[in-house]
């Protein structure tokens, strides 16, 4: 496998615009391919699970295929009741007409502004103006107060014949998934049955995505969304868990996802860095993505981070909160590679050279909990004074 510039594999069009649901910038994106492909898709947790979220689920689950996806930004359509059922349902309809394929190869997407209903008339001509471009537009279209799109491919083999995964997603602020708003589409012609792919991304999601945070906000329409079309490899059989080039797939797919993951962290509403905590010697595979979940998600910890201040404390406390088992007496503890805890007790360090390490765009915090033997990562970002001023206006 090998990092490509990013582009659309063998088979996918795509296009964005901007059809009048944001003041300028594109907010209408859609994804096609030539053939219908295998499809798997997971969602939010939350309980105001969005019109489009749902029907999208509900469309996959089907029959595990998709062959388009259609992504508004500027307004979510959640909590928006039957209408914006109907609505949803209207989207996928329209896009269905316009490429000539039946609405139940049709995925729905949309994030934005909660409780606000759709504009249909403007949507309804965005849609009919959208074509089948190899244009990255779409990338854009998805954006809200992302700083910049987040777009990956890579290049890979199957069955000897050369095959291309693209991810792209948004994400920005209200980021702690559970499956922010965070929406992440993986593309790929390579062949992989549906049900193959819905249990890898299920399980590699939990890695990835599910270990991010930047605000401790679950949205109402996270949604990760993959599609295979086979097209590279048409004369072959699809991959299966014994194939020899399964682990080659399954590794590309955990990279796609864990590097658009970062990227929504580094990315988070007005942060200055990314923060990555990696917690070993855990009793188990739960506890040690919890351990680190909890300790990038705190906001003392994240607004010390933004002061260059190594209040490693407040770390300890984070951790403390948890159900996960520590070995209290044995905590070993470093930031940036400088050792603070070993065995529970305090370091000798140099305090400015560790404050001056903070000022980096990119930290590390290791923790060993000495309970087992079980790894775990999880993304953030610092909490900075902007994150306040674009939430306080995030409507205006």
């Amino acid at each position: 496998m090998k990092e490509i510039e990013f582009t659309w594999p063998k088979g996918f069009y795509a296009d964005g615009l901007h059809s009048g649901l944001r003041k300028k910038k594109l907010d209408l994106g859609w994804l096609y391919s030539q053939v219908p492909a295998s499809a798997a898709g997971v969602y939010t947790t939350n309980q105001f699970c969005a019109a489009p979220t749902a029907l999208t689920k509900q469309t996959i689950e089907q029959g595990h295929q998709l062959q388009a996806l259609v992504v508004n930004s500027a307004v979510a359509n959640s909590f928006t009741g039957a209408q914006g059922e109907v609505d949803a349902q209207t989207e996928q309809e329209l896009v269905a007409a316009k490429l000539e394929i039946s609405p139940k190869l049709v995925g729905v997407a949309s994030t934005g502004v909660i409780g606000e209903f759709l504009p249909m008339a403007k949507l309804k001509a965005g849609i009919n103006a959208l074509k089948l471009t190899a244009n990255h537009k779409i990338t854009e279209a998805i954006l809200t107060t992302d700083t910049h799109p987040k777009t990956i491919s890579f290049e890979f083999e199957q069955a000897g014949q050369k095959c291309v995964m693209t991810g792209f997603c948004k994400g920005s602020g209200m980021i702690h998934p559970k499956m922010a708003t965070m929406l992440g589409f993986v593309v790929t012609d390579a062949k992989v049955d549906g049900k193959l792919l819905q249990e890898l991304l299920s399980d590699q999601v939990a890695t990835s995505f599910n270990q991010i945070t930047v605000d401790g906000d679950t949205s109402t329409n996270d949604m990760v969304v993959t599609m295979a079309n086979g097209l590279a490899v048409a004369d072959s059989e699809s991959l299966t868990k014994d194939s020899q080039d399964y682990q080659e797939f399954k590794q590309v797919f955990q990279a796609v996802l864990e590097y658009l993951a970062k990227e929504i962290a580094r990315d988070g509403e007005g942060a200055s860095k990314l923060v990555e905590v990696l917690v070993k010697g855990a009793a188990s595979k739960r506890d040690a993505n919890v351990a680190a979940k909890a300790v990038v998600g705190s906001n003392l910890v994240k607004a010390a981070l933004f002061g260059q201040d190594a209040n490693w404390g407040r770390i300890i406390s984070a951790l403390g909160q948890t159900d996960v088992s520590i070995a209290v007496t044995k905590l070993d503890l470093a930031i940036n590679q400088v050792a603070i805890l070993k065995a529970s007790q305090k370091q000798a360090y140099d305090e400015e050279a560790l404050q001056a390490s903070l000022g980096q765009d990119q930290i590390l915090i290791e923790v060993d909990l000495h309970t087992g033997q079980a790894c775990g990562r999880a993304w953030g970002c610092d909490l900075t004074y902007k994150y306040v001023q674009i939430n306080a206006s995030y409507r205006s």
